[in-house]
């Protein structure tokens, strides 16, 4: 791309904005990486030395004091405060990021929709797991119609943590935006609709294990797709046996895939996106496809994050709000998701 760099903030420096945001953000030659918002010591080091460019300042306040020598702010900061700080950057004329969830009810998130439209301002949420590498493998598989009528999808997120590593999330209640639902549950409701369309939650479980834990860290539930489709997600942070990732079961076969997507674990142990390396699954970890009886091993398609990040810049090179192009993700999908939460709640 050929235009002046887009300048960008990224508000929060934990794993979000460390690993999901700063990273892409710096690879890819259509942004600048021109403010890193983080009040905490040993973080502002780390950012300082690997983006010796990039200023580093204490609050989101110093980013909207300056708004005008900025074009996008990526907001990876806590559930709760993504509504109000969305709102602040839109109104100060900034396009913007907000990392998944979007807001902690569908409310906000539509009043964020409305805002952003009246303003003329690009918006969008970060729901990244769209390019992990399984799920554009089962995308693959669903549009060249290899499973046949899909009856059954069931997809889990889970992981071993008995301690809760973060000072917000012990704190934090779901009316805060905390627990799994609102975290690992906000990824696989996407998932679920973006595969098989418009749903209904029709059972859910929602609990609480650990004993700090305020909000929920074992999650099951079943949705209904006006598709036909049967959707049961799971998301659990106490599971030592993981459940395979995918499980989908059609009228012509079935696949079922383990393991995690390697993205995250390859930036977090220091490789970039722009590395050969990146994206490339285990091939231990490829699913299995079994059609009449006969299985046969599906190479998982390359992780792809850095597409977010390209489609957006093509969309804001565009002419952002005004240009047709789409976006990377729209934002109506995850107030969706929120809804679908909501409805979660009322049943547990």
């Amino acid at each position: 791309m050929t235009h002046t760099p887009i300048r960008t903030a990224v508000v929060g420096y934990g794993l979000s904005g460390s690993v999901f945001h700063a990273p892409f953000i710096a690879a890819n030659p259509a942004y600048s990486l021109d403010v890193i918002v983080t009040s905490d010591p040993g973080r502002k080091a780390k950012a300082q030395e690997r983006y010796p460019g990039t200023r580093v300042v204490d609050s989101p306040d110093d980013v909207l004091a300056f708004a005008g020598d900025l074009d996008l702010v990526v907001l990876g900061t806590p559930p709760a405060t993504h509504h109000p700080l969305a709102k602040a950057a839109l109104v100060a004329g900034l396009d913007v990021v907000v990392d998944k969830p979007f807001a902690v009810t569908s409310a906000q998130g539509q009043e964020l929709i409305e805002l952003a439209a009246k303003l003329g301002r690009v918006l969008t949420v970060y729901q990244n797991r769209r390019w992990d590498g399984d799920a554009l493998t089962v995308k693959k598989l669903l549009d060249a119609g290899t499973l046949g009528d899909v009856m059954r999808c069931e997809a889990s997120m889970e992981r071993w943590a008995p301690e809760i590593s973060k000072a917000w999330k012990a704190g934090a209640t779901a009316d805060d935006g905390g627990g799994l639902l609102f975290d690992l549950g906000t990824h696989l409701l996407d998932l679920a609709l973006q595969m098989f369309g418009p749903s209904e939650v029709i059972h859910a479980e929602i609990l609480a294990r650990r004993p700090r834990e305020k909000a929920d860290d074992d999650v099951f539930l079943v949705l209904q797709h006006a598709s036909g489709v049967l959707s049961h997600v799971a998301m659990n942070v106490n599971s030592q046996l993981h459940a395979p990732r995918f499980r989908i079961l059609g009228s012509k076969g079935g696949f079922v895939k383990f393991g995690i997507d390697p993205q995250e674990p390859f930036i977090v142990a220091g490789g970039r996106p722009t590395d050969g390396a990146y994206g490339v699954d285990d091939p231990h970890h490829y699913g299995t496809l079994e059609i009449d009886g006969v299985r046969t091993t599906v190479p998982t398609e390359r992780g792809a994050y850095q597409e977010f990040y390209r489609i957006l810049a093509e969309k804001i090179a565009d002419g952002g709000a005004a240009s047709a192009l789409p976006l990377p993700v729209d934002p109506a999908g995850p107030v969706e998701v929120l809804k679908l939460i909501e409805q979660a709640r009322t049943l547990a």
